[in-house]
């Protein structure tokens, strides 16, 4: 129960000079402007947006032509040539903690080896999408603003792919509504300890890795200290 995934939404944003953004390493979260939003706006959340080209030509040629862009012939070759000149603005956002959404094992689907394969159940919360909606428009302003010449905006629609799963196994002190304890040692077995973007009870507002680091560097810990008290 409870998985989150991060709103996220790209704006393909293309000039007339080279900008080699896929040199070097990528920056990642330029603008935190909108961590924290105003109610008024109508829904809950917050999150941040980076500005990059995070992906290698053959990627760019294969799997993040954005819709709208051309996919064959004389546009579709001019369009890949520019991708020197290319950048993203790619927004990501909070994802509410819903109780339905969830991982689970198919009741009919197999695996190679004859095992339930994972199913996965998930729908935005309406919150979700207006926060996203609202990230992607403020990346459409920024691009108009860097008199990008021309713009792809992806969709904002309900998410059926994922990089950032988090929750299902969030922390907490009552194991009827939490799976690990403060210390990432979970409630039913004793010497289990998971220490991973599982314990979240909440998405965050973006790129959730430093965090896990964070939290797994005070499990170990953690850990340590309870294996020099025989505890484990």
């Amino acid at each position: 129960m409870y998985l989150m995934i991060n709103g996220y939404r790209e704006v393909f944003a293309t000039f007339d000079e080279p900008l080699n953004e896929f040199k070097s390493v990528a920056v990642t979260r330029v603008l935190h402007d909108f961590y924290e939003m105003d109610t008024k706006l109508g829904f809950y959340g917050g999150g941040g947006i980076d500005a990059r080209l995070g992906v290698p030509p053959m990627g760019f040629a294969l799997g993040n032509v954005p819709a709208g862009a051309p996919r064959w012939g004389k546009d579709y070759k001019n369009w890949l040539e520019s991708y020197s000149r290319t950048m993203i603005l790619a927004s990501h956002a909070t994802s509410l903690p819903v109780e339905t959404n969830s991982i689970s094992l198919d009741a009919d689907l197999k695996d190679a080896w004859g095992l339930p394969a994972l199913c996965m159940t998930y729908k935005d919360h309406r919150d979700d999408l207006s926060t996203t909606r609202f990230l992607r428009d403020r990346s459409l302003d920024i691009a108009d603003a860097a008199k990008a010449t021309k713009v792809w905006a992806a969709p904002v629609e309900q998410q059926s792919f994922a990089v950032h799963l988090l929750g299902t196994c969030r922390m907490g002190n009552d194991p009827k509504t939490s799976v690990v304890d403060a210390n990432h040692r979970t409630h039913d077995v004793p010497n289990l300890f998971l220490c991973d973007g599982s314990s979240f009870v909440t998405s965050g507002r973006g790129q959730p890795t430093m965090t896990i680091q964070a939290l797994a560097f005070r499990a170990g810990h953690q850990i340590a200290a309870a294996a020099r008290r025989g505890e484990i």
